[in-house]
């Protein structure tokens, strides 16, 4: 198959999938069309055309991780790779974003198994701390289920609609995995995501 480059890590999965983990810049053109087409389906109606270096405004991924069903891209994980502050402490963290299973593929497990994958992968790299995510309140029981733990912090970032000002919240949701280190050591302190959410 010409989506796979010879770079590729590739896994089957027990369910049949097929989990790849690509670098972003080793992207090629079909795995950008397959993306495309996955975030398309989507969120084209509500938010335009998905940019693969800016995603609707949010930080891109440096790592993908993408489950195929035979040539069919059905989910995706990604996450980059930046030091953020929390309280007085720098922490380095897998900003994760972009997660999307296909329609027809919800319901299966398929969702937890490719987070699960990508938070291997973040475990593996020992350039990154925690495992770090902002979601809708609706969303937080499916990232428990695949062990993310909720902080509670004030956040601040910069707006995706214009990457300039400065956006405050308070209660998140966010939430955490481990990675190198356990989520029970993540500092207290409001968070500082010094960028764009992801």
């Amino acid at each position: 198959m010409d989506r796979i480059s010879a770079d590729a890590e590739t896994y089957a999965a027990p369910m049949g999938e097929v989990i790849q983990v690509r670098r972003h810049v080793d992207l090629a053109a079909t795995e950008i069309d397959a993306l495309q087409s996955l975030f398309d389906s989507e969120y084209l109606n509500g938010f335009g055309q998905w940019n693969p270096d800016a995603p609707y405004g949010y930080s891109p991924a440096d790592t993908h991780v993408l489950a195929f069903r035979g040539d069919a891209l059905v989910a995706h994980v990604g996450f980059q790779r930046r030091r953020i502050a929390v309280g007085t402490n720098d922490v380095m963290v897998a900003g994760t974003g972009g997660v999307l299973v296909d329609e027809r593929e919800r319901g299966t497990g398929l969702g937890r198994r490719v987070m699960r994958h990508a938070q291997k992968v973040m475990r593996d790299k020992p350039w990154v701390d925690f495992g770090f995510l902002g979601c809708r309140k609706e969303v937080v029981p499916f990232y428990e289920s695949a062990g993310w733990v909720q902080v509670h912090a004030t956040e601040r970032c910069l707006s995706r609609t214009d990457q300039k000002s400065v956006v405050v919240s308070q209660g998140g949701p966010n939430l955490i995995c481990s990675a190198q280190c356990d989520a029970s050591e993540w500092p207290e302190g409001d968070i500082d995501l010094r960028g764009t959410p992801w």
